[in-house]
Formats: C-alpha cells, structure tokens, sequence
C-alpha cells in the first residue's frame, strides 16, 4: 500500500500548487472600480446559476444514490457519493476562480501582453491542477480506505463495484453540468450576437446589450465549471476502470503482483502532476515576441517530454523491474475457464512492464497529434478556418455549407490517430495496452486543463475591458489572448474525446469480462448473426445523434427566450440604445438560469436508462442471453456514434468561430462587413455544437457504458 500512499501524496501536491497559485492570482490588482462592478455581476450570476444548477443535480444524486444502495450495497453508494460531490467540487472551485481571474488579467493586460499571458494561465493551471489532484485523491484514498491496512471492503468485488460506483458519481454529476452549463452560455452567446450584433449592429461585449452578463456568465459555468467536471470525470472513469480491469483480469492468478499493478495508475497520474505542474512555469511568450500558442505549446510539451522518463521510473519501481513478465503469471490460465470463452486469455498473456511503458508512450503521442490535429481545424492560421471565412464572402447559405464539411472533416485524422493508438497498443498488452494508453492521456489533464480554463478567463477579461470603456489596445491584447482561448477549448474538448474514446473501449471490455465472471452458464453470442447485436449497435449509434438533437433544442429554445426578452428591453427603454439608462442584466440573467436548468434534465436522463431499457426490453422479447448481448452491442454504438459526432461539433463549431474572429481581425472586409454578417451566422450555428451538445457526448458514451456495469452487477446480486 506504500505505492497508494505515494499517489495520494503526488495529489495532494497538486492541491497544494492549487492554493498557491490562487494566492497569488488573487493578490493581482483587480483594476478600476467600474471593472470590479462588471466582474462583481458576472460572479452573482454565475454562482447564482451554479447553486441552483447543483440544488437540482443534488436532488437527483440523491435518488440514484439510494438506488444504487438498495441494488449494489453500502461500497458503490458511498463511492458515487465521492464521485457526486467531488465531481461538483471540481467544477465549483473552476467557476470560483475563474469569476476573480477574468478582471484582474484585464487589469494585467493593460501592463503588457505577457503579463495578462501569465495570470490568465495561472488562473487556468488552478483550475487544472485542482481538476487532477482531487480526481487522483478520490480514487487513490478510497481505494487505499477498501483495501489498505484494517480495509472495509469484504471482498474483490466491493472494491471493483466501489470504483466503478466511484465513476458513476462522477460521470453523472458531469453531465447535468456540461449539458446545463452549455445551454446556459450558449442560449446566453446565441442570443446577445443575434440581437446585438445582427440586428442592433453594436459590438461584442457592448454593455447595451441586457443578454452580455449572461454571455460573460456563460463562459464560466459552461467552459469553466462544465469542462472541470468533465475532465473530473474523464480522469476518474479511465483510471478507475483501468484498476477495474485488471482486478476482474488478474484477481485469480497475479498473487503479490496485483496490488502493485491496481496502484499503478495512480502513480503514472501523480508523476504527470509533478511534470505539469513544471511545465506551468514554462508558459511564457519569447522576448518581444506575441506568439500565445507557441507559449502554450511550451508549457505542454515540457510537461509531456517529463513525463517520458517519470513513467519510466515508477513503472520499473512499481512492478520490480521493466523486464518484469506480467503475462507469465497468467499463462496457466484454463483454456476452458470463463475468460478464455469470451476470448480474454490471450489478451492478458504476454506482455512485460516494459510493454505497459511502451503503450502509455503511445498514449502520450495520441495526446499530442489529436491536440495538434484539432488545432489545425480550429486555429486562423490554417486551410480548415480560412476557407469557412473565404466562403462567407458569397452570404450566410455558403458559410453554413464550407463549415458542416470542415465539420464532417475533421472526424478523419482524430479516428486514424485513435485506430493506430488501438492496434499498436492493443498488440503490445492486450486490453491492458489500451487501458494504460488512455491512463497516460488522462494522466496530462492537469495540464490540459489549464489550457481549457484559460480560454473563459480571457473571453471575460476582453467583455470586462469592453464594458468598462478600457484604451483600445487593452482590447487588443485581451482578443489577442482570446483568440488563442478559443483553440485551446476546442484543444481540451478534442482531447476529452479522444481519451473518451480509448475508457470507453476498456469499459466495454470490462462489461464482457464482468458478464463472464458473474454470469459463467450464459451463452452470450456477440457475433453479428445474432440480429440482437445489430439491434444494439443501431440503437447505440442513435443515442448520440438524439442526445445531440435534444441538446440543440434546447439551446434554440432558450437562446429564442433570450433574444424576444433582449428585444424587449430596448423597445420598451429606448435609453438603453442612447446609453442614458442600464439594461436589466439580472433578468437575463434568471431567464437563461431557469432555461438551463429545466432544459438539462431530459437529455441527461438518456444515457441513465438506455441500457436499462434496453435489457428489460430485449429480455422481455428473446431472453436474458439477447438481452445481455444487444447491451452489449449497445455499449459499442454509443462509442463509435459518439466518437462521430462529438469530434465532429467540437472541431466545426471551433472552425466556425474562428473563422468570425479572423474576418475580424480586418481579413474579407473586417467587422461590419457582408462577410461578417454571414460569419456571425456560422458562429451562431456552430456555438450549441462545440460546446452544448459535441462535448456532453464525452460523459454520455461513459456513463452508458457504466450504467451497464452496475446493471450486471445488480442482476447477478438479485
């Protein structure tokens, strides 16, 4: 249990840098009186939104808890309450620091370009480090609370339902916060540019405009808070059912070698903290230079060149060496045993400590390329953007056409990357490969993280020196920062979805394995003969395309409130366009809260019950062995649908604005041009697709995949 120790002491490092950096954030000036009353009404509505998104969410968790108490027992219902109320930490703390970040790196802006660089990461990198380290924590302290000296958990199987209970928690407080915080922003976005811009012809951020607080709120809760859960998420499901699989592998044969390789996880995402939080200190613009990206890109890469010998070492300390064979202590695995049936022995015979090193180096290159990959769709400089703000020179129908194909685009390279990714790990160490692949993409979210929360700090930061009336090239600094803000979004999301894609896939595996062990007389057949599986697969792939469509709707839905309550604010005050009286910001404000949190509970509710609905259904129709089959196939057309669409809205929806920022920057005739206009209406489609219903895809293909775990785990306890 030493090395568990060793993770929770790697973690709490990671809160320690959180707390601080936030010192020293919040010791930064907070600029003049009317910037602080600007950042004041964007911290009321975005906490505000926040209690009442989380009361609501609560209500829920609370329910599911009881459930997952009465079907699975006492270990899965206090590991979902961790994940619930740490998932919603993560998130809360993000929004918390973003709120206070945004007016101070304006205030920093005004010195100079780095120095609003350097506070809006480090802003950014609390966020981050804080997102890691308390996803490392609730893992590695529960596990060492089951199992370490005196352990609670009676059995093998409350420590795997534990950590999958674990992952439930934290999958389903990420998606009521990612799908309620993305139609609270863009409802808010969609509807300030249509009346604002469109119709009214004033600028972005003018403080004219009643729906800009709403906008500027939205990009904490939604980009902020929404993407700290997930992130949360993202970690825990991967390394927890990374841990997971190798106990339902290995429980049975692996002896002294098991705990060490149930802890290795955890060690690969404390040595990562350690790396990232060096690679903070590198975020830094060359002299005279005003590169942003280069400067992340510095950042990012000293932390994942670090990273290299690090695994290295507590791979090498972990297992007793990298010529360590992990494979011949499964050799004597029975052929005729329950794994061998479902075609598993083969996966975990043959491989070394020094495989498991080579598939999370592939892990880290998957990381790198999907992240370089998105920013070519989604930054000015390249073909993808500039041919969406070509096109916009001919009307609105073009620039809609050129960004659904650079939508559509854009899934090619991320799924050859993630195929490659796949094969080369999967030869190397089985399932396992692809297990410590994902494990070693995650374990750099601390960092990726910080490039994400960056992005609303200084969206926020260029709304506060537009409303405070700040010189123009504070301005200009703060869009500078800002466009970058926007690749690194899409960045983080393309990455959350990618590394979803790998947990999925071990998640699957994992679902076969578990119906093998608890259910060793079923005669489950996967093969597509079988018309259940292709039933499954069909409606798998659905379930992305439906949760999209809802998530959008809901958007329109809203962003329509926003746009009818914002025309009536300036036809029933016409000293609102004069600049002689105050738009109700606050009544926005509450429609777009109330809007959000009514519209999120629908949606979220689909990937809960798919599989549950599924089983009854096909049991009810052709039997349990069906049954458990089309879950199955379910299982693998929610990730290959998902992997689909959610690649495909994030990078188009970032392509999309983008494209309206670089006609912008004076390129096609400049803002207030035909071009713009036409690019205006890009970005307004492509807004509910890069962040309300691309990125709640992530959560969605895992918690469906989960949902099915703790269905088998139920079943065979009934």
């Amino acid at each position: 249990m030493d090395l568990v120790l060793l993770a929770i002491v790697l973690g709490l490092l990671a809160v320690v840098y959180g707390f601080v950096t936030s010192r020293q954030v919040l010791n930064s000036g907070a600029g003049n009186e009317k910037m602080q009353e600007i950042a004041g009404a964007i911290q009321e509505g975005a906490q505000a939104y926040l209690k009442r998104q989380y009361t609501t969410i609560a209500m829920v968790g609370v329910v599911v808890a009881v459930l997952v108490f009465v079907f699975l027992g006492l270990w899965p219902a206090v590991g979902f309450l961790i994940g619930a109320v740490l998932s919603g930490v993560a998130g809360f703390i993000g929004m918390n620091i973003s709120v206070r970040a945004n007016v101070r790196t304006a205030a920093a802006a005004q010195s100079g370009l780095q120095q609003g660089l350097t506070l809006a990461f480090r802003a950014g990198a609390i966020t981050g480090m804080l997102v890691a380290g308390l996803a490392l924590l609730s893992i590695a302290v529960f596990f060492w609370y089951l199992v370490g000296p005196g352990g609670f958990a009676a059995d093998s199987d409350e420590v795997v339902y534990g950590l999958v209970g674990l992952a439930f928690g934290a999958s389903l407080i990420s998606i009521f916060a990612r799908l309620g915080g993305g139609i609270f922003t863009k409802a808010a976005d969609v509807g300030a540019d249509l009346v604002g811009k469109v119709e009214a012809g004033i600028p972005e951020d003018d403080p004219r405009n009643p729906a800009v607080i709403a906008d500027n709120v939205g990009d904490n809760v939604g980009d902020c808070a929404g993407m700290a859960a997930d992130l949360f998420e993202t970690y825990v499901v991967t390394v927890g059912v990374t841990m997971v699989l190798t106990a339902l592998l290995f429980s049975e044969v692996l002896g002294d070698l098991l705990m060490p390789m149930m802890a290795l996880p955890l060690l690969i995402g404390g040595a990562c903290i350690v790396t990232s939080i060096i690679g903070t200190y590198f975020v830094k613009l060359s002299k005279g230079g005003t590169n942003v990206m280069g400067a992340m890109y510095k950042g990012f890469i000293v932390s994942a060149v670090l990273a290299i010998p690090l695994i290295y070492v507590v791979i090498s300390y972990a297992l007793g060496g990298m010529g360590t064979e992990i494979g011949g202590a499964v050799a004597g695995i029975d052929p005729g045993a329950p794994l061998a049936e479902e075609g598993t022995a083969q996966q975990v015979v043959g491989f070394t400590a020094m495989d498991l090193f080579w598939c999370s180096l592939i892990g880290l290159a998957i990381t790198g390329l999907i992240i370089w990959i998105t920013e070519y769709y989604t930054g000015t400089n390249y073909r993808p953007v500039r041919s969406i703000a070509k096109s916009s020179e001919t009307g609105h129908g073009t620039n809609v056409i050129q960004g659904l194909a650079i939508s559509l685009e854009s899934t090619a390279l991320p799924t050859i990357v993630i195929v490659a990714g796949i094969i080369a790990t999967f030869q190397l160490a089985g399932l396992m490969g692809i297990a410590y692949a994902a494990t070693a993409m995650l374990a750099l979210a601390g960092m990726v993280v910080a490039l994400d929360a960056y992005g609303p700090v200084t969206d926020n930061a260029g709304g506060i020196a537009e409303m405070a009336g700040l010189d123009d090239s504070v301005r200009e600094k703060t869009d500078m920062l800002d466009a970058v803000g926007n690749t690194t979004k899409a960045v983080t999301k393309g990455y959350a979805i990618g590394s979803a894609g790998l947990g999925a896939l071990v998640l699957f595996a994992a679902y076969t394995t578990d119906l093998a062990k608890l259910f060793p007389d079923a005669d489950v057949d996967f093969s597509l003969e079988n018309p259940y599986v292709i039933v499954g697969l069909l409606l798998g792939a659905l379930l992305p395309y439906l949760f999209g469509a809802m998530g959008m709707t809901a958007v329109g839905r809203a962003a329509g409130d926003v746009v009818v309550d914002v025309r009536e604010q300036f036809a029933n005050d016409k000293g609102i366009m004069a600049g002689t009286s105050k738009p109700n910001y606050a009544r926005t404000v509450d429609l777009v809260t109330k809007a959000a949190i009514k519209e999120m509970i629908l949606p979220s509710m689909l990937p809960l019950l798919a599989p549950i609905v599924v089983y009854f259904a096909i049991l009810f129709l052709a039997g349990q062995e069906n049954a458990f089959a089309a879950v199955g196939a379910l299982l693998l057309g929610v990730i290959i649908g998902g992997i689909f669409v959610a690649l495909s809205m994030t990078a188009g929806g970032g392509a999309w604005d983008n494209a309206k920022k670089y006609i912008e920057d004076g390129n096609h005739g400049g803002k207030g041009s035909e071009a713009h206009k036409a690019a205006v209406t890009g970005d307004t489609v492509g807004d509910p697709y890069k962040d309300t219903a691309g990125p709640a895809v992530n959560p969605m293909i895992k918690i469906t995949n989960i949902v099915a775990l703790l269905l088998l785990a139920a079943l065979a306890a009934g």
